[in-house]
């Protein structure tokens, strides 16, 4: 099949497009690297600044661009937001799209109109990213996308693109709780696609446990790693013969891949149930994951046995307590749980295997 992954969120479309191409696909990635995180692409479609210059240069590049972008039998677009564009601009693209290619899915991997109004609701979720302990969770962050989304032109596009796209493709058990109700029959839940052939990273001796955090700056709030950093700080200043921080703020991924190698545990996603990309990535290295790690998401992919994600309530005194009794006092349990995160990965993250995945999604649309 010729197939066009459209877009970049934690370099998903790139390690699908590569299990695909050893399938023997013809498959190309366009993309803006996911902005400064810089992941590979084939064709770069990166708006530089919202400056005037950089605008009308970037419309140009999808004027130029998008006429090349035909007979794919299949086009995957990571999000409804697939261009750096205001959502009313997007819909004709992802038109012209329909019109010159074949089949159109669209990914459920991210922040869209579905995972902001079932995060805000009680029956849903025990706790998410907009709703912790019985209220809805104000900040910043939340508010502009809960009015981008639920009020706006986004939620909009998302709404028109989901009921006339022919497959929607969940990778975490969140998004697929928030789409399935809604579309049952095009709704397919997939893993997602990890390289498994890293060399396991050594795991501490006498020395100190080093913990890793990244800080994307303007979802700090969001993403829970301000808590987990406290904790980390607390737990440090008690501990500071065993354990010492790694932090990285912001960085582009193969400075980040060099920083997360040299770490034993990973702190990520405190208001998830899943372990994201970033999880998956480090626990295919032999590095314990500090996370979302509930029972829901080994139900999903059909796990009984592995347990290896040391999961942790959304809030600072459970990250406290876990840390310190799963691996401070215990550091000895690091080698197993390492082991257990990376047959964890092989079995369900495979890339090879999640691409055979989408190769029968695809064939069966």
């Amino acid at each position: 099949m010729k197939i066009l992954l459209l877009g970049e969120y934690s370099n998903v479309h790139w390690t699908l497009g590569e299990g695909l191409k050893a399938l023997g696909h013809d498959v190309t990635v366009v993309s803006d690297g996911d902005v400064w995180k810089g992941y590979q692409r084939d064709i770069n479609l990166r708006r530089r600044s919202l400056g005037k210059w950089d605008t009308l240069k970037y419309l140009w590049d999808i004027k130029r661009l998008w006429p090349r972008l035909k007979g794919y039998d299949v086009v995957q677009i990571i999000n409804p937001m697939f261009l750096d564009l205001m959502a009313e601009r997007i819909l004709p693209y992802y038109e012209q799209l329909r019109r010159q290619n074949g089949k159109m899915v669209m990914g459920a991997y991210g922040i869209d109109y579905y995972w902001v109004s079932e995060g805000m609701k009680s029956d849903t979720f025990r706790y998410s990213d907009f709703y912790l302990n019985g209220v809805l969770r104000h900040n910043h962050d939340n508010d502009v996308m809960i009015a981008d989304w639920l009020k706006g032109a986004k939620g909009t596009l998302n709404r028109q693109i989901a009921h006339g796209c022919d497959a929607i493709v969940t990778g975490l058990y969140e998004y697929d709780v928030c789409y399935r109700p809604n579309f049952p029959s095009k709704t397919t839940f997939i893993p997602f696609p990890i390289h498994c052939d890293y060399i396991p990273t050594p795991k501490p001796g006498n020395g100190k446990i080093r913990f890793f955090i990244g800080i994307q700056k303007t979802r700090h709030e969001y993403k829970g790693t301000d808590i987990m950093l406290s904790a980390l700080c607390k737990l440090e200043a008690q501990y500071p013969d065993r354990m010492e921080i790694v932090k990285a703020e912001s960085v582009p991924f193969e400075q980040y891949k060099e920083m997360i190698n040299s770490s034993h545990v990973l702190l990520d996603q405190l208001y998830s149930y899943t372990p994201g990309m970033n999880g998956l990535l480090a626990m295919s290295k032999g590095i314990v994951l500090v996370g979302g790690g509930e029972e829901e998401q080994y139900d999903i992919i059909h796990e009984h046995t592995l347990r290896p994600i040391i999961n942790v309530q959304p809030n600072e005194q459970d990250v406290i307590r876990q840390i310190e009794n799963r691996i401070l006092l215990h550091p000895d349990s690091i080698n197993q749980l390492a082991f257990d995160s990376i047959e964890y990965v092989r079995r369900h993250h495979d890339y090879i295997k999640v691409a055979k995945q989408y190769e029968s999604l695809y064939q069966s649309l």
